[in-house]
C-alpha cells in the first residue's frame, strides 16, 4: 500500500545497489493521469542498471525508477481532459519519440526517432524515470485502456508481447513456414506465442536451458533443440530465424539455421562496440539480416488480441514478488535458467 510518507518506489542508485525508496506522490503535468500501478515486468534492462550500473551505452548519473512493462489504474485522470478517465484499467506504451540531432527516419516508425525516450532509461540525462512506483503520473498519450477481465498476469506482458509482435511483423508473412526462434528468455518465449497466433507452419526452438524450452512448448513451439546441438541447428533451412538471445553465438546460429535467401531478424540487443558475425555467409546466400527495435502501433493490436482470448502468454511468467521483495525478485530474474518473466505487485 502506498505509506502516508509518499509512494514505495524501485531505484536504481549504482551498480549492484537496488533499493525500494519512498518518494513523494508525483505531481502531474495538465496532460498526465495519476495512475496507480497494479503489475510490472522486471525486463532485461532493469537487471543491466542494476547489475553494471548501465544498459549498454545508457549510463546511471543519478539515482533512477527503473521499470516500463507496467499496468495500473487511473485514480486522477489528465487535467487538460485527454486520455482515459478515472476508474479505467490501463496498459502503457513507455516511449516517447523526438527529433534528437535531426537524422531522418521514417514517419511511420517512430520507434526510430534519433531523441525518442523511454521509461526507466538512463540514456538521456536527466534520466527518464520509470514507472516501478506504487503512483506515477504518465502522459495521457502513453495510456491504453484494457478490460477488466483481462488477466493480470497476461496484461502484464502487454508491452514485452508488443515488442515480440514488432519482430515477427519484422519477419514478414510467417504463415506455414518453418521458423526457429533462438533464445526462448520471456521475449522469445512471447515470439513462440506471437509466431503460434500468426500462424507458422513449424516453430522451432533453441536455449541453453531446458526449462525456458519447456515454457516455450506450452506457447506454442512445435520443436526445441539445445543449444548444444549445433550440427542440427545448422540443418535446419529454416525461411525465418528470429534471434532473440542478445548474443554473438545466438547470430551466429541464425545465420547457419537460414536457408539460402532467408530472413534472419535481429531482435536480440548485442552489446556495443564490434561484433564477429557470419556476414561472408550471409551474402554468399543471400540472407536478409534485419533489425527489431522496440515497437510503434503494435501494443493496440496486442490488446486487441488478448482481449479477445486469441493468444495466451502467462505461461512464461514464473514468479510474482511484493515490492517490497524487489532485491529478491531482481535475484531470481537474473537467472534465466529457472526463471521466466519476474513480476513485481504493487498496491494492494
Amino acid at each position: 500500500m502506498q505509506t502516508e510518507a509518499g509512494v514505495r518506489a524501485v531505484v536504481a542508485h549504482g551498480r549492484d545497489d537496488l533499493r525500494v525508496d519512498v518518494l513523494a506522490e508525483p505531481v502531474p503535468g495538465s496532460d498526465e493521469a495519476l495512475v496507480a500501478i497494479e503489475f510490472g515486468g522486471i525486463c532485461g534492462s532493469d537487471l543491466h542498471y542494476w547489475l553494471h550500473g548501465a544498459a549498454g551505452e545508457s549510463i546511471l548519473k543519478d539515482p533512477l525508477v527503473l521499470g516500463h512493462e507496467v499496468i495500473g489504474r487511473v485514480v486522477r485522470p489528465a487535467a487538460d481532459g485527454s486520455g482515459p478517465a478515472e476508474g479505467v484499467r490501463v496498459a502503457v506504451h513507455p516511449a516517447t519519440p523526438g527529433p534528437g540531432n535531426g537524422s531522418r527516419f521514417p514517419e511511420d516508425r517512430p520507434n526510430l526517432s534519433p531523441g525518442g525516450t523511454y521509461l526507466g532509461s538512463a540514456a538521456t540525462h536527466p534520466h527518464r524515470s520509470g514507472a516501478f512506483a506504487e503512483v506515477v503520473a504518465l502522459p495521457s498519450r502513453m495510456l491504453r485502456a484494457i478490460p477488466d477481465a483481462l488477466d493480470a498476469r497476461a496484461a502484464a506482458l502487454i508491452e514485452p508481447l508488443s515488442v515480440a509482435w514488432h519482430a515477427v511483423k519484422q519477419a514478414g508473412e510467417v504463415a506455414g513456414k518453418r521458423v526457429l526462434v533462438v533464445g526462448a528468455g520471456p521475449i522469445g518465449a512471447l515470439v513462440v506465442a506471437v509466431l503460434a497466433h500468426h500462424g507458422a507452419g513449424e516453430i522451432i526452438v533453441t536455449d541453453l536451458f531446458e526449462a525456458p524450452l519447456e515454457r516455450a512448448k506450452e506457447l506454442g513451439a512445435k520443436r526445441t533443440v539445445l543449444a548444444s546441438e549445433a550440427s542440427e541447428l545448422e540443418k535446419l533451412d529454416a525461411d525465418v530465424v528470429i534471434e532473440s538471445s542478445g548474443s554473438v553465438p545466438g547470430l551466429r546460429t541464425a545465420i547457419k539455421a537460414a536457408m539460402r535467401g532467408g530472413r534472419v531478424v535481429m531482435l536480440g540487443l548485442l552489446p556495443p562496440g564490434d561484433q564477429p558475425v557470419l556476414v561472408s555467409a550471409a551474402i554468399a546466400r543471400e540472407l536478409e539480416l534485419v533489425g527489431s527495435f522496440r515497437f510503434n502501433g503494435e501494443i493496440d493490436e496486442v490488446i486487441a488480441a488478448l482481449a479477445a482470448g486469441e493468444i495466451e502468454p502467462s505461461a512464461v511468467v514464473t514468479h510474482v514478488f511484493d515490492v517490497d521483495q524487489a532485491l529478491e525478485a531482481f535475484g531470481v530474474a537474473k537467472d534465466s535458467a529457472t526463471s521466466g518473466k519476474v513480476l513485481l505487485r504493487f498496491g494492494s
